[in-house]
């Protein structure tokens, strides 16, 4: 029988305690350097979650939270990703994503007026890559630099993580983990090593294995996303009630 995905977003105030539950088992057999009670703290920081069922077993999700700021003399909205993990057996699957890139069409139409940015901090190479899926440019790239994206990631870096955020090298380090993936899961394969964004992504955060995390920002507007992100980004953003199940 073939894999079936359906995907489903939640406030998190809403999410029922077993689904935290299960949320967290998911984490912890995935993460190490973290705990129950790291991770639900965590959680309840964020303002939403996209939960991926697969014969509705959860086996994955993603979380975001939602702020505006101030840049260069603009309002901007941000959407922030905290955790996001999917188990191994189900790395093929897009329907994660779709559903992401719906919310964040949906984002858009809120305050179509603002600029809006991709904030997330990367432990993975798996995950860096997505930016490339995603999006045309965005900070750091291996090709290009973008001072006007790095000086903002460095604003909401800083004032998120304060002394643990190094602006030179563009990595939050905690002086303890708060979370690192199992060597068997972070470590790249070979074939996954011939990819230019693996590369880059441990180059530029060596630390990986310790919890260090890659503080990276992408604009979320059609001109910036490949053409498919573009297309459901689009939809979502003119339309609401989008089905990305």
């Amino acid at each position: 029988m073939s894999n079936y995905y359906t995907t489903r977003r939640m406030w998190i105030e809403e999410i029922p305690d077993d689904v935290v539950d299960q949320m967290a088992a998911l984490y912890l057999d995935h993460f190490d350097g973290t705990s129950y009670t790291l991770f639900c703290n965590d959680l309840a920081d964020k303002d939403e979650v996209i939960l991926l069922y697969c014969h509705e077993e959860l086996c994955g999700f993603t979380v975001l939270k939602i702020f505006s700021d101030d840049w260069n003399g603009r309002r901007v909205r941000i959407v922030y990703s905290g955790d996001t993990i999917v188990a191994p057996q189900h790395w093929g699957q897009q329907s994660l994503a779709f559903a992401w890139i719906a919310r964040v069409g949906e984002i858009k139409r809120e305050m179509p007026e603002y600029p809006l940015f991709w904030f997330l901090l990367v432990k993975g190479h798996r995950t860096f890559k997505y930016l490339s899926v995603f999006g045309k440019s965005f900070f750091p790239h291996w090709s290009e630099f973008r001072p006007d994206l790095k000086c903002l990631a460095d604003q909401l870096a800083i004032k998120k993580f304060g002394s643990d955020y190094d602006a030179n090298a563009g990595v939050v380090c905690f002086s303890e983990s708060r979370g690192h993936l199992k060597c068997e899961i972070a470590e790249p394969t070979p074939e996954e090593m011939q990819r230019i964004s693996t590369r880059f992504f441990m180059e530029k955060n060596p630390g990986y294995r310790l919890g260090h995390e890659l503080v990276c920002l992408c604009e979320l507007e059609s001109p910036n996303m490949k053409p498919l992100a573009a297309r459901i980004f689009n939809k979502a953003s003119r339309a609401a009630g989008v089905d990305i199940s």
